[in-house]
């Protein structure tokens, strides 16, 4: 073999002394770069840095799954907070009083409560200075109270003007009370509260701020209410058939803590035992009504006036209530309705008997059902009667009856 051919050419030697840049290194008889270290320095950092970054998820996850279980306890926490709302306000009184361009009247009747008029009238003096400026009054209605109430009321008198009292000669009931009240008072909007201190007047600027919203009538709903069983359990069952009977869903038809418009305490009637049901009056008449939960508090000084005899009472009144504002005026829509349903009973009874008598399969006279027939025939022809004279005088007085007119142009 010859030199020249066992000599490897230039080209070949160089592409074996090539080094692969993959491995980093240069190829012979470069000059080094000296800022190849220093370009691969910041790189190297970078990843370094990134990797404890990369870990960090893991790390992380098990505060994000204890995150996502105490959402849930969050979620809880905020409805509790959001019923004890009103609890801290008995503590810390009102956030803010927003002042109202509306003049005020508070009406509070009462028996036999002078040990808590003057804390109660100072608390009120406090609160409605604040949102209505020289624009308020509060009377007190005395419903025949035998104790101090008068002369401390006296009293409160001489030293606000702004409050005023009615004094009863004799105990009529709260109907009496309200319904004297209503008539003499002339604030946009009325007030109406107990006068045992367990209604809270830090209340009245969060019921006017309702009524504001577009309502005509804001009742309060003791939603914790401070009282023994025998008083909460019945109430429950009374709101409750109220309610339904009504047509309107309220928790608290009976909380003395309420908020009204003028043209509600002037239009609706109060008589008897109606407090009760003024809401529902009001809803009858047209008038917006809604509610609002309010604070209850302990009674302090006294007890009740009212006894179980209430409930019974209340009973009849709903019925009252419910004839004299649906069908005083079609009174054959009542009476017709169950008079016609006592005489189709009579009348398939006995028509029932008279079949089976036809075919030989009974003797009538030996069946007292015929008698039952007979009788619901007659009670019903008796209702429609009712139903009919009471449309007559209906018609004779035509000229007596008034309407509620929200407005005029």
């Amino acid at each position: 073999m010859s030199d020249e051919q066992q000599a490897p050419s230039p080209d070949n030697s160089n592409q074996r002394r090539r080094p692969s840049r993959r491995g980093g290194q240069r190829p012979r008889g470069a000059e080094p770069r000296e800022n190849e270290p220093r370009e691969r320095q910041p790189r190297e950092n970078e990843a370094r840095e990134r990797q404890p970054r990369e870990n960090e998820p893991r790390e992380r996850q098990p505060r994000e799954n204890e995150a996502r279980e105490r959402q849930p306890r969050e979620n809880d926490s905020r409805g509790q907070q959001h019923r004890r709302q009103h609890d801290d306000r008995s503590r810390r009184g009102p956030r803010e009083f927003v002042r109202t361009n509306s003049s005020i009247s508070v009406v509070i009747p009462l028996l036999n409560e002078e040990e808590s008029l003057v804390e109660l009238s100072r608390r009120l003096e406090t609160v409605l200075e604040r949102i209505a400026p020289n624009k308020w009054d509060v009377l007190f209605i005395d419903d025949g109270s035998t104790d101090g109430s008068f002369d401390v009321i006296g009293r409160i008198h001489a030293r606000n003007r702004r409050f005023r009292c009615i004094r009863f000669r004799t105990n009529y009931g709260k109907s009496a009370a309200l319904a004297v009240a209503f008539a003499d008072v002339e604030g946009d909007i009325v007030i109406t509260m107990d006068a045992d201190l367990q209604d809270d007047p830090n209340e009245i600027p969060a019921l006017i701020a309702k009524l504001e919203e577009g309502y005509d009538l804001v009742s309060g709903w003791k939603r914790k209410r401070h009282d023994p069983w025998h008083k909460t359990l019945p109430s429950k069952l009374f709101n409750t058939v109220t309610s339904v009977m009504s047509g309107i869903k309220l928790h608290d038809f009976n909380c003395g803590l309420k908020a009204y418009r003028l043209d509600v305490v002037k239009t609706v009637q109060v008589y008897g035992e109606m407090h009760r049901y003024i809401p529902a009056l009001a809803h009858w008449e047209g008038f917006r009504v809604t509610e609002l939960p309010v604070l209850h508090h302990a009674r302090k000084f006294g007890y009740s006036k009212f006894g179980a005899s209430r409930f019974l009472k209340g009973f009849l009144d709903l019925l009252t209530v419910m004839f004299t504002t649906r069908y005083v005026k079609r009174p054959l829509h009542f009476f017709g309705f169950f008079g016609s349903l006592f005489a189709i009973i009579g009348f398939v009874t006995d028509l029932w008997l008279a079949i089976e008598w036809f075919l030989g399969l009974t003797n009538i006279s030996q069946r007292p059902l015929a008698l039952f027939g007979v009788a619901m025939i007659i009670v019903g022809v008796q209702l429609i009667s009712i139903g009919l004279i009471g449309e007559l005088i209906v018609k004779n007085n035509l000229e007596r009856q008034t309407y509620s007119i929200r407005e005029r142009l």
